[in-house]
């Protein structure tokens, strides 16, 4: 138990959860450090440090209870349902991908820049889990979770793999549409030089270029991540909660480069789409030849696609669905 010393206004609660005491009463007041007490104007006899409003996040258990009953439902959703949902993740993710790449490309166009571009990048990308979440999609990745009630005997093998072939078919299909619009929207077409055209291809190049085991390693650890903040977003009770939790596990993964298959669907064909209807786009371009040639739809299949998806179902399912089943097997 870590204790604050407070002051509270009655008639104020004291609650104690999860090893931690709060006031559930908006009425407490803090005395303030003595540079800002002149500028605020509080009534407080002690000084107080943290203020933990717990009451806005549901506890590990019914947290555990609610990721397994999202994946009861998921799996018996009527087919249409599922796909008309993965359609609409695979548009979110794309419209999110291309605005991410539009905020960063200069960065990560120069050496020197590039890490920064990154967390540009990543500042943006969120949105798209955001809007799958709190808008209401059907994403693969995040369906990984179904391992969970797997697990516990609640559905059947069957029922999660026919909501796995459904909702990654509808997320191609609709990043690959989004894809194809949005290169031909002439979005990437920006004079004088070409480079978000460029950069676009460049990104798309080097995806096709990992070996498969670096894409099935990077795969691991973008899901977990992607789990691990659709998970929060379950815990959340309120709006502003679900986003703060979902936004940093997100940007994390953007930032250190990991893959994500759902994405790479949008990020890949967008690239190729771009070479194969704006050729001038190549020129713009700052990745090597050798490297530029890897860039072919059989390479986005094989050496991205396939094992992004294998490890992507290992770190969402295995690294927190089936971990914490394991660990809350007693309890349920």
């Amino acid at each position: 138990m870590v204790a604050y010393q407070q002051t509270l206004s009655p008639p104020a609660i004291i609650v104690h959860t999860n090893n931690l005491t709060f006031a559930k009463d908006a009425s407490a007041c803090f005395r303030l450090p003595p540079c800002l007490s002149a500028c605020v104007p509080l009534q407080c006899n002690t000084m107080a440090i943290f203020v933990v409003i717990l009451s806005k996040i549901r506890s590990v258990s019914d947290s555990y209870q609610l990721v397994s009953d999202s994946g009861v439902a998921k799996a018996g959703k009527p087919v249409v349902d599922l796909f008309l949902l993965g359609l609409l993740s695979g548009a979110f993710l794309a419209l999110a991908g291309a605005a991410s790449t539009m905020a960063a490309y200069n960065l990560l166009a120069h050496p020197e820049t590039f890490g920064f571009g990154r967390l540009v990048a990543a500042a943006v990308f969120p949105c798209g889990l955001i809007l799958v979440a709190i808008a209401g999609a059907e994403l693969f990745t995040g369906n990984t979770l179904m391992l969970l009630p797997l697990a516990q005997r609640r559905i059947t093998m069957f029922s999660m793999l026919r909501n796995w072939g459904i909702v990654y078919t509808a997320n191609l299909v609709g990043a690959l549409t989004m894809a194809l619009l949005i290169v031909l929207s002439g979005q990437l077409d920006i004079p004088p030089n070409d480079l978000l055209g460029g950069m676009t291809i460049t990104i798309a190049a080097i995806k096709c270029n990992f070996l498969f085991y670096e894409a099935f390693l990077l795969g691991i650890f973008c899901n977990w991540l992607v789990c691990l903040a659709v998970w929060m977003s379950i815990s959340a009770k309120d709006l502003a909660s679900k986003v703060l939790v979902i936004f940093f596990p997100i940007c994390a993964f953007v930032t250190a480069g990991f893959e994500h298959s759902i994405a790479n669907m949008f990020f890949i064909p967008a690239g190729l789409f771009a070479a194969q209807f704006f050729p001038h786009f190549l020129e713009a371009s700052v990745a090597k030849p050798e490297v530029l040639a890897s860039l072919t739809w059989q390479n986005f299949f094989l050496k991205n696609l396939l094992p992004v998806t294998l490890g992507n179902i290992v770190g969402g399912g295995v690294c927190v669905g089936l971990v914490y089943w394991y660990v809350n097997r007693k309890k349920g």
